[in-house]
């Protein structure tokens, strides 16, 4: 069963809901989610902030934080996922910032580089990966990382 199905039927079940505030992968979170049958019974809202001033006025991320940090950074996808879930009203909020390629990485952070933010009604969490691949195929693997770390949250 796909990773997307099974975070499904494990928020349908727990009476649960979801949103997701997305840069980098410009709405395909949002598009796996929602290619589910089903789908409304727990997903909210989703939102493309792909620019610094769409993350500020949409989702409450602090100017400061853009630039004392980046847009990719812990730090803002910690705001992002914390914004939409306050915004939203849903039980979880996941948000994703990074660098798609094939150009805009550094040495301190290269092109690849994805933090992906957990908001929970307890906590908000934040896991980084370097997935150092196409573009097409960078989306998809932020896209199975972020819904897999929802399924493994929503089965503790």
């Amino acid at each position: 069963m796909k990773t997307s199905n099974m975070v499904g039927e494990l928020l349908l079940e727990r009476k649960e809901t979801l949103s997701t505030a997305e840069s980098c992968t410009g709405g395909a979170l949002a598009n796996a989610i929602t290619n589910i049958p089903g789908a409304s019974g727990y997903f909210e809202q989703g939102v493309v902030t792909y620019s610094n001033r769409s993350k500020v006025d949409l989702l409450g991320v602090k100017e400061a934080t853009l630039k004392k940090f980046g847009a990719v950074s812990e730090q803002v996808a910690k705001e992002m996922a914390e914004g939409m879930r306050k915004k939203s009203g849903t039980t979880y909020a996941l948000a994703v910032t990074g660098i798609a390629g094939p150009s805009g990485g550094t040495k301190e952070k290269p092109v690849g580089t994805v933090y992906i933010a957990l908001a929970t009604p307890q906590k908000t969490e934040v896991k980084s990966f370097c997935f150092s691949h196409s573009r097409l195929e960078f989306k998809q693997l932020v896209v199975e990382a972020t819904l897999d770390w929802l399924r493994q949250v929503l089965t503790k």
